[in-house]
């Protein structure tokens, strides 16, 4: 494991940055990444998938535990210097690769099952990452992501709160999220300005509270709560007569939410996944 200071000397050596585009923060702190490892469950049989690799920090801990790991890293400078380097394990395929345009099918061909993803994530890119997962979600057994503390409490925030929306929703309908850890700036290179936390979120066994949601398209469900929260101040049917979804022309709306058991002036941040999901059932009987 490269400590602090042999970041810094690394990064100035190769003439290599810290991307402030892509969000780059390099974690740095041994403990903290081996804990991150073992609070994912990663079990001997796990063939793993790492988003972004850095400098190795969860790379390496990884490869210990799992039986085969498999690391997408956009940054050619940082490929080169492990490659170069010969620092990574042999059952660690380090790739050079955009893990927002990575073939999720095909890795899990690869790994011969669902996908199991453990990540440090540039900040940048956790919204797209996470629509991502919920497009795969039949393939991804479990990713456990470190993110801005602020998306993180998006994720598990409760209806009728600021931090309730779109991915809140969504993700509530097909999976389990929960917080593992709480992590400091002072324990990345460079520090960001923000905390940053741990979560777990599980798609495959089915959640309790997805198992129990009816059939529906996922797709028109997407639209639906998009369609919502577009203007989240706005009472639902405001936000929703102008949509173009099917009943939502503004004289047949009200009878399809009060159909839905919902009042048309409630705003969509009270709103369950259960109650969209009965909202985008009676739309798909009028498609």
């Amino acid at each position: 494991m490269i400590s602090h200071p042999d970041h810094k000397a690394i990064l100035h050596q190769r003439q290599l940055a810290a991307s402030r585009q892509r969000g780059q923060n390099f974690l740095v702190h041994r403990r903290t990444a081996e804990l991150i490892v073992e609070l994912a469950g990663v079990t001997p049989e796990d063939r793993v998938i790492e988003l972004g690799v850095g400098f190795g920090a969860l790379s390496l801990p990884l490869a210990e535990r799992a039986a085969s790991v498999i690391g997408l890293e956009i940054d050619s400078g940082i490929v080169a210097w492990h490659l170069e380097e010969h620092d990574l394990p042999a059952n660690f395929a380090l790739r050079h690769e955009d893990l927002l345009k990575a073939n999720f099918p095909k890795l899990a061909e690869e790994t011969g099952g669902r996908l199991k993803i453990v990540a440090n994530l540039p900040y940048s890119i956790s919204n797209p990452l996470l629509f991502k997962l919920l497009e795969n979600r039949e393939i991804v057994e479990s990713a456990v992501l470190m993110l801005q503390k602020e998306v993180a409490q998006r994720l598990t925030a409760s209806p009728a709160t600021k931090e309730y929306g779109i991915l809140t929703v969504l993700l509530n309908g097909c999976a389990k999220m929960e917080k593992l850890l709480d992590v400091g700036p002072g324990q990345f290179h460079p520090k960001p300005k923000v905390d940053s936390v741990v979560v777990k979120i599980t798609f495959f066994p089915q959640p309790e509270r997805a198992a129990k949601i009816p059939p529906h398209d996922h797709e028109l469900l997407k639209k639906l709560v998009k369609a919502s929260f577009q203007q989240r101040r706005k009472t639902l049917l405001n936000s929703l007569s102008a949509s173009g979804l099917p009943g939502t022309a503004k004289e047949l709306l009200p009878a399809l939410l009060n159909q839905a058991g919902i009042d048309p002036q409630v705003r969509p941040e009270r709103l369950t996944v259960e109650d969209f999901v009965r909202i985008a059932t009676l739309m798909t009987g009028l498609a």
